[in-house]
């Protein structure tokens, strides 16, 4: 098993990854009846689009001696309705690591955050609305 999941009332869940015994907790957005006090359900599946796109970036970096250390991402997620789900994640990824990067070690970034197993495994409804910015 992967993870243990306990609805802990009042729209909480708190969430335990068995192997490490790292924990989260889950709070309804105040859109959906929550107090938004923590991440949403859905709020994680955005950043674990990011999470995912960076940790695959860093594989690549690795194997390429690329340095992304201090790269950041902004998540947004937005909500469609009808059913409501997820519409569109929003990733702005700021590289950084190195004072410059070439094209070809751009190319190999990119195209490894853009195959990371969360992004490929997201409905191709939702929307990946994803911009790298590269250091001038």
């Amino acid at each position: 098993m992967t993870s243990k999941v306990i609805y802990q009332g009042d729209l909480r869940t708190a969430l335990t990854h068995l192997r490490s015994g790292s924990k989260v907790e889950t709070d309804a957005p105040t859109d959906n009846h929550g107090k938004g006090e923590r991440f949403s359900p859905t709020d994680l599946v955005a950043t674990a689009l990011a999470s995912c796109m960076m940790t695959l970036m860093g594989i690549a970096g690795n194997q390429h001696d690329i340095n992304i250390t201090g790269t950041t991402c902004d998540v947004e997620k937005i909500m469609a309705s009808n059913p409501r789900k997820i519409g569109t994640i929003r990733v702005q990824m700021t590289v950084k690591g190195a004072g410059s990067y070439s094209d070809k070690e751009k190319k190999i970034l990119e195209r490894a955050a853009l195959t990371c197993p969360v992004y490929l495994s997201l409905h191709p409804d939702i929307e990946k609305d994803v911009h790298f910015h590269w250091p001038k």
